[in-house]
């Protein structure tokens, strides 16, 4: 369009008005000439004007009051067409702005009278509009004018005419106002604005007012004036006026124009004086009005509220309170208490309605709240404003529900009582009919206690849109639908919350990036705003959500509510208010679990919110608690997580809603949960119990199944719900890496508590447990691995109470958790690495430790799986680390069970196998006393035997690492020294003198030393295997004074206490083990068990004593231990044990080096091989020879050197002279003497007492130890000894055997066989006499003493030595173990005895010694007792070889005896050499039936022997020998020539039976020295006399006796012997006569022939005999008497007798 003063748009305008002015002329032609004239003028005023002026429009607005004068008139003609016609003309000028003040001032009044009139009424108003609007030319007066007149057409009767009036009104005034503004804008900043008016200024303070500033101000004014009923001031003419339009009129002014009003105190003053009394008085009605209480109780009658005024007069409060708030702060404090009562319950539904709507306006502008309670509620003595708002649209929220709004009149009017029951019974037909009520459940709606409030939409979230508050036209009150008042606060209450929230949250968003220093003072301040802002509301909004939620049937309504209350939560939390906090959570909380659930978290904080009830204007407002009945979708079913079992609960989708929102708060807002973490997490875990969630791996929960009582029942829907929600509680407790290390703690302090309830709760059943809070302290644990050092301790510390829980399923989770987060906090990658963090790796590895405190044995199975696979995987890099690792793997009991102590070893080999090079050399020792604990556990004997080993490796380990382990504990040692040192302490570690290295190996001989005196045999022996090979084999490496330690520290300490337990354990037999191990009959007591370690120590010991003795000997104290040694092995040997006896003398044959000794640098191999233990290379230092290469580093070899110079080569051969150290030697032989004495003293007491006899092999080692060791003490060796010796030789020979042993150690008795012990007697003897033999002449006295040994075994063979009391069975009769002990066959000893003195005797008749000694006179003493016994002797051999002993002695002893026969020294020997020849030649025994012929005559063989010894040897001496011998000698052959027999021959044996050899022997030795014809002396001859006298003698009593006796006998025959004994001694007669033949009668004694021939007449008595046998001799003895027929030629002389 073009514009009005382009020359297009002037040509146009002067064309109209021309045409108008016409058209005017026209029309008035006929009826007003005046007016017809007037237009014409005005045509040519036209046209002069465009002619002459340039400025064609200023022109015309110059002499604008002519041009129009024509219209004017025009319309004065009050003709319709003329006036319509002139109107638009006038408007045509208006509109282009050529109407001047005058000219408008005429226009209006023309208007006015038109007006007045009733004319053209639209047109007049529209004229009005156009004036005002297209200029400012109209003011004051005039303006009043036009606007009366306007007010004036709004009360016509027309409809059209008022609504358009109306309309043109508000236009009017608000242009008044525009016009203000515009000249407001031309003005600001070129005049100062005129200075404020002090004192309370009146209306006439106007003056001060530009000129449009005055006609609003006058406008405004009068409004206020007609409104309040008062007289206009400036609107002179107005004639009525309505009170609704002008509220509407006021309420739009202050709506579009704040701005004049707060800039212009005039206006100010207005608002102040003016409008605020004029509302308050307004709203009288409505304040005194009571729903339901009749007029009569009030004295006057009460106006009713009017709903247009009303609805009207809360718009204009509404437009006060959001622009002038600042001005108006008492006003508004006044309204505000107005708006809040008018919620009331009492009052009209459609009031509260609106009210409501006002409220809901107040709470889109969160600015303006934090005004009120900036205000408000932080001023003393002030109305708490905003908290009476947030509680009054709590109360009323609660109100409807508590009375049923139907919204009709019926149930308004009902009273009080019926009306709940009446209403709700109609309403909803009662939940069992489901009619309505399951019509209704699929519209978004409210439902509690049988109350239904549908859901509308009122407006778009965040802005206030209002219904009834629009309703301008109504001036019935409408009726309200059910439902909108709740919907409304509803969402007033979910608009405050929000706008709140977000304003505070921007602000603190804000005020937290700016830099803080600056802001922290204004900060402050607006946090108090704030927290007065949330402390104010809380309550109510907290009231009022709870109880939506609880009613809320849709999920919609359910998700805001929870997102309100899940705001304000964090927004308290962010503000640090705690309580509020935990209340929302709280009542979150509680939405999730069941109704009534009882959750003692949760019912504690709620006591404490519901003992804050609160009032508004004397109404107390509950937080009411949640009904039950929800109709809720059940989604799930499930137990109460309690400690008592109870029945099922269940869960609503609502619920199921709930808890995802509380994982939100949790996601998202766990910075600011603080201590509710408690509530939070409490509430989760009894969800997560409730649907039967378990955890797994890594502690994230997953669906499992419930373990007792109904199983959980889930529908579809929570099924494909429980995936996720179990995601984000995993996401949830991940999301604690990002919070900070203060929530954090907090978070973790929830859970432990949370923890220690369930666990509280799993106390004395065995239920399954809630594991939720120990999984889940898991799940934060690994996620927060990089700040682990802030958390692990109460993390740790608390799952190791867990751990000692008695609910298995529990302490089983607690140690899942804790070892779970030890292995990840070694394996995360931390910052520095642990390898540089030692404390961190400590920490971590800490509670590992502490679990062996814990005594239940699952535990500990999870924590020593647990180090085995951290050694598996960090084995590497433990490093100190170490002491604790072992210290767990060490921490076994016996109590707890074999597969414990199984696991535990297990580590403990891996440690061993792979990792020793790893660990810091300082935790080597700690090994050593680990794999020490295993061996000594009881629970499984493998273990112990393999942990044995295991400290063999270990040692093979120290062994190739000596160097580097060395170093590295010398550099510990110096620190620690250090260390010490500073703290003016001693160093205090085992063994502390020797350097560091040896303590390692002491501490592994001490552990291996205590496991040699373990209560277990198979123990005991591995480990004492072990011990002396490592000291074997190892030993070198030792410094030399450390080995002063091993042995008096380490072996004497062993044996010690090897010989207590061994003197002391319990001789009870052990039945066979476990019934499948049988136990050898050797092995079946401990005392038997204990036995064989004894041995093995013993054997140990000395073998070290033995192979180290060049080592041993530097130390200073040798001989000590050499005393202390052979103390041990005396005791040994004197053990009531054989074993152990026979053991210690082996030990005692090693340590004088009787066996072979092995030097350091020989085959150390052999030493342990014999002690079974496999040869390893044991000593670095032999030459390498071949198969032995040499593998040792040489500083290792110059270190050794260092240490030990004297060992590393055997001494040279002139060193020798070392062992031989006499002290020593000494010594030893007093041990052998103590303990050979105490051996073989035979028991004094009865023999029934006897307890235990020394075994054979055990006295047989003990003789054999006496040669070698002669050997070394022979130089001294004195008589006295060889007396002690001699005491223990027949002791130890006198031992007998204990029967169950005789059949292995006797030979058959048939056998001549000696036995072990018997030829160690003989040797040790032997080993003597050589000595002396070869040694100096003193020696020599010892002779006779070694022949009194001898002789007295010899006696043995016929007097078997007695021991003490005791009785032996002989060995014959021993059969089948009758007789407990049995005496040896001591025949073959005595007799080889025998031998050896013969043999002695041989060498040394001659000696001095043995000459003054009478051993000859002693052996024959000796002999006579075989020889007399003869075939009494227990063997024949016996008797057989004492003759011929006899005899070989007899050969040498008798030339010397007759060579010292002056001196007398033998005198005392031939009595008993006469006796010992009478006692064999005539004994007095029998021979046994069963004596063959043959056998017999060799016998009598023997007997011929020693009287022909008689003959050869002594007879021909006869001068150098006593008379009396040499008589007694004559009998003796005088005795045998005629010799009676025993009587039980039989008759066929009879010949050889009688000794006829023998006899004839004697006869002819007899007669030989009789008739001798070489009588040398008078003594030789006297001595044949005497025989043959003798001889003659015996005879005639012979031959008499026999005669006598046959003829006493008559027919009867006499006894065979008699007769033989005739026979024997006829032939004797006849061979003297042979002999008298051939002798020279010189030679012959006169009295001999006198004696033989006396015989004859006897002779010849016995022709009369009847015995062929008797004739035949008697005719042979007879023949030879012939000779003495005649007598002889030679006289012979007379004898003397």
């Amino acid at each position: 369009m073009m514009s009005t003063s382009s020359p297009e748009a002037v040509k146009k305008l002067l064309e109209n008005m021309q045409t108008d002015l016409r058209s005017l002329s026209m029309e008035c032609k006929k009826k007003f000439p005046p007016v017809k004239e007037a237009a014409e003028s005005g045509i040519v005023k036209i046209k002069t004007i465009a002619a002459r002026n340039t400025d064609i429009l200023a022109a015309l607005k110059e002499n604008s009051s002519e041009v129009v004068q024509p219209f004017l008139m025009g319309c004065g003609t009050k003709e319709p067409k003329i006036t319509q016609l002139c109107l638009a003309a006038i408007q045509r000028l208006m509109s282009h702005e050529v109407v001047s003040e005058a000219a408008a001032g005429n226009i209006i009044n023309m208007l006015w009278q038109l007006m007045e009139n009733g004319l053209e009424e639209l047109k007049l108003l529209q004229t009005v509009l156009v004036l005002l609007t297209t200029n400012t030319v109209v003011h004051d007066e005039v303006l009043s004018k036009a606007i009366v007149l306007c007010f004036r057409l709004h009360f016509t009767k027309d409809n059209i005419t008022n609504n358009t009036a109306a309309a043109t009104v508000r236009q009017v005034v608000t242009v008044v106002f525009e016009r203000m503004v515009a000249e407001d804008e031309r003005f600001k900043g070129i005049v100062e604005q005129p200075p404020p008016v002090q004192g309370n200024t009146n209306r006439r303070s106007v003056s001060t007012l530009r000129p449009s500033a005055k006609d609003a101000y006058m406008l405004f004014q009068d409004l206020c004036q007609l409104v309040n009923a008062d007289a206009p001031y400036w609107l002179v003419g107005m004639t009525e006026m309505t009170r609704t339009f002008g509220l509407e009129l006021l309420e739009s002014v202050l709506n579009d124009f704040p701005g004049v009003f707060l800039q212009h105190q005039e206006f100010s003053f207005l608002l102040k004086e003016r409008v605020c009394p004029l509302v308050i008085k307004l709203f009288s009605p409505n304040i005194k009005f009571r729903q339901g209480s009749s007029s009569a109780a009030s004295p006057a009658p009460v106006e009713k509220p009017y709903f247009p005024i009303c609805m009207r007069l809360l718009r204009v409060v509404s437009v006060l309170i959001k622009h002038f708030y600042s001005l108006l702060v008492t006003e508004c404090e006044i309204f505000l208490s107005l708006l809040v009562k008018f919620l009331d319950g009492e009052k009209p539904q459609w009031l509260r309605a609106v009210a409501v709507e006002s409220v809901h306006r107040l709470c889109v502008q969160p600015h303006l709240l934090r005004s009120f309670c900036q205000s408000y509620d932080m001023k003393q003595h002030s109305t708490k404003v905003f908290r009476d708002i947030v509680n009054a649209l709590g109360s009323f929220i609660q109100s409807l529900f508590i009375v049923p709004n139907t919204g009709n009149t019926a149930a308004v009017s009902a009273p009080a009582g019926g009306s709940g029951s009446g209403a709700q019974g109609t309403a909803q037909g009662g939940p069992g009919t489901g009619g309505i009520s399951g019509n209704l459940t699929t519209q978004a709606a409210f439902e509690y206690r049988g109350t239904w409030i549908p859901l509308m939409t009122v407006s778009v979230q965040g802005s206030a849109k209002a219904t009834y508050l629009e309703m301008l036209d109504k001036v019935e009150p409408p009726s309200i639908p059910e439902g909108y008042a709740m919907s409304v606060a509803f969402s007033a209450l979910l608009d405050l919350v929000r706008g709140i929230t977000t304003m505070i949250e921007r602000e603190l968003w804000n005020n937290s990036s700016i830099n803080s220093i600056i802001v922290c003072i204004s900060v402050s301040g607006a946090h108090l705003v704030w927290e007065e802002m949330v402390s104010a509301c809380w309550c109510g909004l907290l009231a009022a959500l709870s109880l939506l939620l609880d009613a809320s049937t849709d999920e919609t309504a359910t998700e805001n509510i929870l997102k309100a209350e899940l705001t304000m939560a964090s927004l308290c939390g962010r503000l640090g208010l705690v309580t509020p906090r935990d209340a929302f959570i709280t009542a979150i909380c509680k939405a999730s679990l069941p109704p009534h659930y009882a959750l003692t978290v949760l019912s504690s904080n709620a006591a404490n919110l519901s003992s804050k009830a609160y009032s508004i204007q004397g109404q107390s407002v509950q937080i009411i608690s949640p009904s039950s009945e929800s109709h809720q979708q059940v989604v799930a079913v499930g137990q109460p997580l309690t400690a008592q079992p109870q029945g099922t609960v269940v869960l609503t989708a609502k619920n199921i809603q709930c808890m995802r929102t509380l994982l939100n708060l949790a996601h998202c807002h766990g910075a600011v949960l603080g201590t509710s973490w408690q509530l939070v997490l409490a509430t989760l875990q009894h969800l997560v119990w409730i649907l039967g969630l378990k955890p797994g791996v890594g502690g994230a929960l997953k669906p499992g199944r419930a373990v007792e009582g109904p199983s959980t029942v889930l529908t579809t829907a929570v099924m494909t719900d429980l995936p996720v929600i179990s995601n984000i509680l995993s996401r949830l407790f991940e999301s604690s890496q990002y919070l900070d290390d203060v929530s954090l703690h907090h978070l973790i302090n929830a859970l432990c508590s949370l923890s220690l309830e369930a666990m509280e709760m799993a106390y004395g059943n065995n239920k399954e447990p809630s594991l939720f809070a120990v999984a889940k302290l898991l799940e934060t644990g690994l996620v927060n691995m990089d700040r682990i050092e802030i958390l692990w301790r109460p993390l740790t510390g608390h799952l190791l109470e867990v751990c000692q829980h008695p609910n298995s399923r529990m302490r089983e989770w607690g140690a899942e958790a804790l070892t779970a987060l030890i292995k990840a906090g070694l394996a995360y990658k931390h910052d520095p690495p642990l390898a540089q963090n030692q404390r961190l790796q400590l920490l971590l590895l800490n509670p590992l430790k502490e679990l062996s405190n814990v005594l239940h044995a699952d535990i500990r199975q999870k924590q020593l799986e647990s180090v085995l696979q951290i050694l598996q995987s960090q084995g590497d890099s433990l490093g100190p680390g170490w002491p604790l690792v072992l210290g767990v793997i060490g921490a076994i009991r016996n109590d707890q069970g074999e597969s414990l102590i199984r696991t535990a070893f297990q580590c403990l080999q891996l440690v061993v196998t792979d990792f020793l090079p790893t660990m810091p050399c300082t935790c080597l020792q700690i090994v050593v006393d680990v794999a020490g604990s295993f061996g000594l556990q009881n629970q499984e004997l493998n273990i112990s035997l393999t942990s044995i080993g295991l400290l063999w490796n270990i040692s093979d380990y120290f062994f190739q690492r000596g160097e580097v382990i060395t170093q590295e504990l010398e550099r510990e040692e110096e620190a620690l020294q250090k260390q010490a040192q500073e703290k003016g302490e001693t160093l205090n570690r085992p063994f502390h003198p020797a350097p560091p290295f040896d303590c390692l190996w002491l501490c592994l001989y001490a552990k291996l030393g205590e496991l040699c005196v373990d209560p277990r045999p198979a123990v005991r022996k591995s480990a004492g295997q072990t011990l002396f090979s490592t000291i074997a084999a190892h030993g070198t490496l030792l410094q030399q004074p450390t080995w002063h330690i091993v042995v008096w520290k380490v072996l004497f300490h062993l044996l010690d206490c090897v010989r207590t337990s061994s003197t002391t354990a319990d001789k009870e037999k052990i039945e066979s083990g476990g019934g499948n191990i049988l136990i050898h009959h050797s092995r079946d007591t401990a005392e038997k068990q204990w036995a064989e370690t004894w041995v093995l120590t013993l054997a140990g010991v000395a073998r070290i004593f033995n192979t180290r003795r060049y080592l041993l000997q530097q130390l200073g104290d040798f001989f000590e231990a050499w005393e202390v040694l052979l103390n041990h092995i005396q005791s040994a040997a004197l053990s009531k044990n054989n074993e152990v006896s026979l053991a210690a003398l082996k030990s005692f044959q090693e340590i004088l080096q009787i066996v072979t000794p092995v030097k350091d640098s020989d085959k150390a191999g052999d030493a342990l091989a014999a002690m079974g233990v496999p040869p390893v290379l044991i000593d670095p230092l032999s030459a390498s020879g071949p198969g032995r290469p040499l593998v040792r580093s040489d500083s290792l070899v110059e270190r050794l050197t260092r240490y030990n110079g004297a060992e590393m080569q055997a001494p040279p051969p002139g060193e020798e002279s070392a062992l031989e150290d006499s002290a020593l030697w000494w010594s030893a032989w007093n041990t052998w003497y103590r303990t050979g004495t105490d051996s073989t003293r035979p028991p004094s007491g009865p023999t029934e007492k006897l307890s235990f006899i020394p075994s054979q092999p055990f006295l047989t080692a003990l003789i054999q130890i006496f040669p070698a060791l002669y050997q070394h003490i022979k130089a001294n060796f004195s008589m006295e000894d060889l007396k002690k010796l001699g005491v223990i030789l027949h002791g130890a020979v006198s031992v007998p055997i204990s029967s169950d042993a005789s059949p292995f150690i006797l030979p058959s008795y048939t056998e001549a066989v000696l036995t072990s012990l018997q030829e160690a007697v003989l040797t040790a003897l032997d080993v003597l006499q050589k000595a002396i033999c070869v040694g100096p002449e003193n020696l020599q006295v010892m002779y006779p003493a070694i022949f009194e040994q001898l002789l007295l075994f010899v006696e043995f063979s016929c007097k078997p030595p007695q021991y003490g009391r005791m009785e032996t069975k002989h060995v014959a009769n021993a059969k089948y173990n009758q007789a407990e002990w049995v005496a040896l066959n001591y025949v073959p000893f005595a007799e080889r005895s025998l031998e050896v003195v013969v043999d002695l005797y041989h060498k040394t008749a001659c000696h001095k010694a043995v000459i003054n000694e009478k051993v000859l006179q002693n052996i024959i003493k000796t002999l006579r007792m075989p020889l007399g016994l003869k075939y009494a002797c227990p063997s024949e051999s016996t008797w057989k070889l004492a003759v011929s002993s006899l005899l070989k002695v007899l050969s040498i002893g008798l030339p010397v005896a007759r060579q010292h026969a002056s001196s007398g020294r033998f005198d005392t020997m031939w009595p008993e050499l006469a006796n010992a020849f009478e006692d064999f030649l005539f004994t007095k025994s029998t021979p046994p039936d069963n004596l063959s012929i043959q056998e017999f005559q060799k016998n009598e063989a023997i007997d011929v022997e020693v009287v022909q010894l008689i003959s050869t040897e002594i007879l021909p001496f006869a001068n150098f020998i006593p008379k009396d011998f040499v008589g007694q000698i004559m009998a003796m052959l005088n005795k045998g020539s005629i010799h009676s027999q025993s009587p039980s021959f039989t008759e066929a044996e009879i010949d050889v039976r009688m000794r006829e050899e023998f006899s004839k022997v004697c006869f002819e030795t007899l007669l030989q020295f009789s008739f001798s014809n070489k009588v040398s002396t008078p003594q030789e001859g006297y001595i044949s006399r005497m025989a043959l006298s003798v001889l003659l003698k015996r005879s005639q009593d012979v031959l008499r006796r026999y005669v006598e006796d046959e003829r006493l006998s008559g027919r009867c025959p006499l006894p065979r012997q008699q007769v033989t004994e005739i026979i024997f001694v006829l032939k004797a007669i006849s061979t003297l006569m042979d002999s008298l033949k051939k002798t020279q009668p010189e030679n012959v004694d006169g009295n001999t022939w006198a004696q033989v021939i006396a015989l004859y007449p006897t002779l010849v008595e016995c022709i009369t005999c009847s015995s062929s046998e008797v004739s035949s001799a008697l005719k042979e003895a007879l023949g030879p008497f012939k000779d003495f027929m005649q007598p002889p030629v030679s006289r012979v002389q007379n004898g003397e007798s």
